[in-house]
Parts: C-alpha cells; sequence; structure tokens
C-alpha cells in the first residue's frame, strides 16, 4: 500500500471513529484548534510535531505530520532540517524514524511527480 493511500486510509478511519465516539470530539477540536495559525505559523507546528513524532517514534505521527508540513507549504529543505533537529533530540532510536520519515517524503515526491 503506498504511503498516500496509508494516510488516506488512516484519515478515514479517524473520521468514522470519532463520528462513533463523541468524547473524542474534544480532542480533535482542540488538535485542529492548536494547529491554527497563532503566534507560529500551521507549517512550524507541524515541522514541530513531525520532530516530535519521530523522537517519540510514533510512525503514525511521521506520516501524518509529514503530509501536514507539505501541505502548509514545508520545502523538502525544511523538513530535512526537521529531522536533523528530531536526531539531535532523540539520538539513534529518533534516526530510524527519521530514515522513515525521509523514505515517505521520497515516496510522496514520486508520487506528486507521476
Amino acid at each position: 500500500m503506498s504511503k498516500s493511500s496509508e494516510l488516506a486510509e488512516m484519515k478515514q478511519s479517524l473520521h468514522e471513529l470519532v463520528g462513533e465516539a463523541e468524547n473524542l470530539e474534544g480532542f480533535v477540536g482542540y488538535v485542529e484548534g492548536t494547529e491554527s495559525p497563532g503566534a507560529l505559523n500551521t507549517k512550524t507546528k507541524e515541522l514541530m510535531s513531525l520532530a516530535v513524532g519521530c523522537a517519540a517514534r510514533c510512525e503514525n505521527c511521521v506520516l501524518w505530520h509529514l503530509d501536514g508540513a507539505l501541505e502548509a507549504g514545508a520545502t523538502r529543505e525544511e523538513i530535512i532540517e526537521t529531522l536533523e533537529v528530531a536526531v539531535l533530540m532523540g539520538g539513534g532510536p529518533a534516526m530510524t524514524y527519521a530514515i522513515e520519515a525521509y523514505e515517505i517524503l521520497e515516496e510522496l515526491d514520486a508520487e506528486t511527480d507521476a
């Protein structure tokens, strides 16, 4: 399954879960509010979330926030620097997730170019 398909499936599953679990609606609202522009723009927040996702070793977080960063206008160079910061803060384990993020970036770039 492609990463784009995996992401679409994850977003659909989240939508379905929130539709059945009313208590999650507040959390989703919190996430949307937090990711909205404020003192920091959405791109910066998504890059921060990507770094934390790598450091926290959350593969789905990496996929979700890499996509969010790209949608918010992050450049390849900004993403690579974000991955460097993630490894700085998370060490070797974060490196494995930075590699995963890099591979996802490559796959998404290839899908865009196709």
